[in-house]
């Protein structure tokens, strides 16, 4: 994930309609937990499948609360937990998953880490933060251009052949970019790109997703549900046509924007979860679809919506300007 706002899940989880049930089975098995409606979908050109709805851990640092709901995700189908070197909250992160077998565990090395040695250690240092042997998708968090790329993959596959990772994946690049690290592996592929997608913001709509759709890149979207910007004044006439289709199949204006994302069939969303009861919301947005009528009619209204939320305007700013890259490597100095 990149940057998101702090009352994101307060937005949500004051709109959200209370739609679900909440079972009690903990099923700690590799494949579909029982009882749950979650959809799969296949990552990149492997094998192996992944929910539709994930729980992303950005600014999760209140252990108590944030552990109950990434169990509760992860209970009731939502088991891809993704998190970051940058987040801080690795090990809670694997305090949450400790002993669950089911989990499909992501996370992001940072670009001032992106050097051969220091990716190296930065995935060591992940993998004993989480608690886990092997780290299932390894991820450039963002771009970093003043370290070449072809070194940075050349890390993550040495990475991958000792074992220590299963699956690369990058985050926040564009096509020019994604072109840049896949032509600089030797073997293995990129099977995912980690990007901000929701209702509100659809930028890789201009020429992202296609390629990606080519290349059959999976896209996890992050801040799925616009940081909370779609239960806003500003989107009022928006939220009541979603929770007007959502009476149709018994959900919340929440699950009808989540469900939009992910009926594209390469994308996947890891909204995050404040709460059990908010992370079940969640993972109950998958399992089902708007209907193709329904589909059209959000894609006509979206076509009125011309303003998009303040805050999806700064990453593209930060990305390209070099910030992130440059505010964790004068952080890393200051350490030292």
């Amino acid at each position: 994930m990149g940057i998101s706002g702090t009352n994101s899940c307060k937005l949500a989880s004051a709109s959200i309609t209370t739609k679900s049930s909440v079972s009690g089975r903990v099923n700690r098995t590799r494949t579909k937990p029982e009882g749950t409606g979650m959809g799969y979908k296949q990552l990149g050109t492997t094998s192996e499948k992944i929910p539709e709805i994930g729980i992303g851990t950005w600014k999760m640092l209140n252990e108590a609360t944030d552990v109950e709901a990434i169990r509760a995700a992860i209970e009731h189908g939502s088991s891809l937990v993704d998190t970051a070197e940058m987040y801080g909250n690795e090990e809670l992160v694997g305090e949450a998953i400790k002993g669950q077998e089911n989990v499909f565990i992501a996370t992001k090395v940072s670009p001032h880490n992106f050097r051969y040695d220091d990716v190296i250690r930065s995935c060591d240092a992940s993998i004993r933060k989480l608690g886990v042997k092997q780290i299932d998708l390894y991820q450039l968090h963002w771009p970093n251009h003043s370290i070449p790329i072809a070194e940075t993959m050349r890390a993550m596959e040495q990475l991958k052949r000792d074992g220590k990772i299963r699956h690369i994946g990058v985050s926040n690049f564009d096509v020019k970019e994604l072109k840049e690290a896949q032509g600089s592996l030797k073997s293995g592929e990129i099977v995912c790109n980690q990007v901000e997608y929701s209702i509100l913001v659809r930028d890789i709509e201009r020429g992202l997703m296609d390629f990606c759709k080519r290349e059959r890149i999976t896209i996890m979207a992050y801040s799925p549900l616009a940081r909370g910007a779609i239960f806003s004044k500003k989107y009022e006439q928006l939220r009541v046509k979603l929770e007007s289709i959502g009476e149709n199949h018994d959900k919340s204006a929440a699950q009808v924007a989540l469900n939009w994302l992910i009926s594209k069939p390469q994308v996947v969303a890891i909204p995050k979860a404040c709460s059990i009861h908010h992370a079940i919301e969640n993972a109950e947005a998958a399992g089902w679809r708007i209907t193709p009528e329904e589909l059209s009619e959000i894609n006509r209204f979206l076509s009125s919506v011309r303003k998009r939320p303040i805050t999806s305007i700064f990453t593209p700013v930060i990305k390209h300007n070099g910030f992130w890259s440059r505010h964790m490597q004068n952080k890393k100095r200051a350490k030292v």
